[in-house]
């Protein structure tokens, strides 16, 4: 299954690159509406703190009514304790009594966003300088627009496919600690998502910065997600008679050792054929560097090429770094408790406990600042799906900047071109998986 995914997506690929995007305000009446609802689906706060994932699977499911859907082929769900998690389900029936149906998935929810940080207000579409500024507007809300677009054109269409698509919108995914939708209906209603196969975020492809395509990717795989926290204690006292023994200097001391720390260079089956192939496709520093890494992991100074790439550095080994912080009791009092969250994004086959044992070396505090365990999550919704047997997969299609467009981050964007592009590319992916030849 996996090679005949990849053959079809490598095929679709090649079509991609040249294709140019049309003024907002020439966009033929089909992107016209895609964007109308991409545009609402940002404008629409889904982050755990102010927003409501419920909210925007009520606006979807009436959408999708309004556009051919019975209430019969739609799902919403949600549980008491998180009312405002909820996510919606879609069926969107095939003709073959024997292909298993396929899932696309996408998570609704977002990072949480504080207007006072950004540029311009994070919950309105703006559309500068071929890009789309919002938040949510690569991570992952085009993507899921364009999986609910596509349900409703092939409706409108009247197309027929062998293999049965299901459609999977859930919250919880940029959240460790809140109700996650997708694990809840693998483990809940898994009548609603069994599929053969599953398609989500993760794949896609990146430019060199300046609007050129590079490479497109096709996600078979991914890290785990580790979070631990350090902290550190004192007995305080007043602030008007400091010491050098001061809990926050010394979380700060374990968070220097910490920045300094890197994990050793791995590489798996993925990562070497994606280096192979990437490199043999270059006659630059950086495609040099792919080769010499393949070739031989310790090489320093093809990792120290491939370490100028954030996306490369990560690629190549576990990764962990400070997110949140907190400390002491009040402005006039020596802190009594300083702690930080590290979040750590895991290679494939290294440990949970591995890492935490590796962390305690690098910080090796005489004072003995403990680091403690917490949740541990997947880094895509798509390791609850591969926890029951359904293998889950990212498309090639969006493509983003090697800045990772604010993801996560400020003012997050996604290229105009790539968001259509990307709807036309996937379109035709996935009817090439719902209608195999011969099957």
């Amino acid at each position: 299954m996996k090679n005949r995914l990849l053959g079809i997506a490598s095929a679709l690929v090649l079509g991609l690159v040249g294709v140019q995007a049309q003024a907002q305000d020439t966009l033929p009446p089909d992107k016209a509406k895609f964007r109308a609802l991409y545009k609402e689906m940002v404008e629409t706060d889904t982050s755990i703190t102010t927003g409501s994932c419920t909210a925007l699977a009520g606006k979807l499911e009436a959408h999708m009514l309004a556009n051919g859907f019975q209430q019969s082929e739609l799902t919403r769900f949600s549980v008491p304790e998180h009312p405002k998690e909820g996510g919606l389900v879609a069926v969107y029936p095939g003709t073959s009594k024997t292909l298993k149906p396929m899932l696309l998935l996408g998570h609704i929810d977002v990072v949480v966003a504080k207007r006072e940080d950004w540029t311009r207000d994070p919950y309105t579409l703006f559309e500068e300088d071929g890009y789309f500024y919002g938040r949510g507007t690569s991570d992952m809300k085009a993507l899921a627009a364009i999986w609910v677009d596509m349900l409703e054109r092939f409706r409108a269409e009247g197309y027929k496919p062998k293999r049965t698509i299901k459609l999977a919108l859930t919250c919880g995914e940029e959240t460790s600690w809140a109700f996650n939708g997708a694990r809840w209906l693998t483990e809940n209603r898994r009548d609603l998502i069994d599929a053969e196969f599953v398609l989500n975020e993760g794949g896609g492809g990146r430019t060199d910065g300046k609007g050129t395509v590079v490479a497109q990717n096709f996600h078979v795989g991914e890290k785990t997600v580790g979070n631990y926290r350090i902290e550190a204690t004192n007995p305080g006292g007043h602030s008007s008679i400091p010491i050098r023994d001061n809990a926050i200097y010394e979380l700060s001391d374990a968070l220097v050792k910490l920045r300094e720390f890197e994990f050793p260079v791995m590489l798996n089956d993925t990562t070497r054929a994606y280096f192979s192939r990437l490199g043999a496709g270059r006659t630059d520093e950086m495609g040099k560097a792919m080769l010499a890494v393949v070739a031989n992991p310790q090489d320093k100074a093809a990792v120290a090429v491939l370490d100028k790439d954030r996306m490369y550095h990560s690629m190549l080994r576990t990764t962990c770094v400070a997110t949140q912080l907190d400390g002491g009791h009040a402005n006039n009092a020596l802190p009594q408790r300083a702690g930080a969250l590290i979040n750590c994004r895991i290679f494939p086959g290294v440990g949970y406990e591995e890492v935490r044992k590796t962390l305690e070396q690098v910080i090796a505090d005489p004072r003995s600042v403990p680091l403690v365990p917490m949740m541990s999550t997947g880094g895509t919704d798509g390791i609850y799906f591969g926890a029951i047997g359904i293998p889950s997969y990212g498309p090639p299609g969006l493509y983003g900047d090697p800045d990772g467009n604010g993801a996560h981050g400020l003012n997050e964007r996604a290229i105009v071109k790539a968001v259509y592009t990307g709807r036309d590319m996937l379109t035709e992916l996935v009817k090439a998986y719902a209608s195999p030849k011969g099957r």
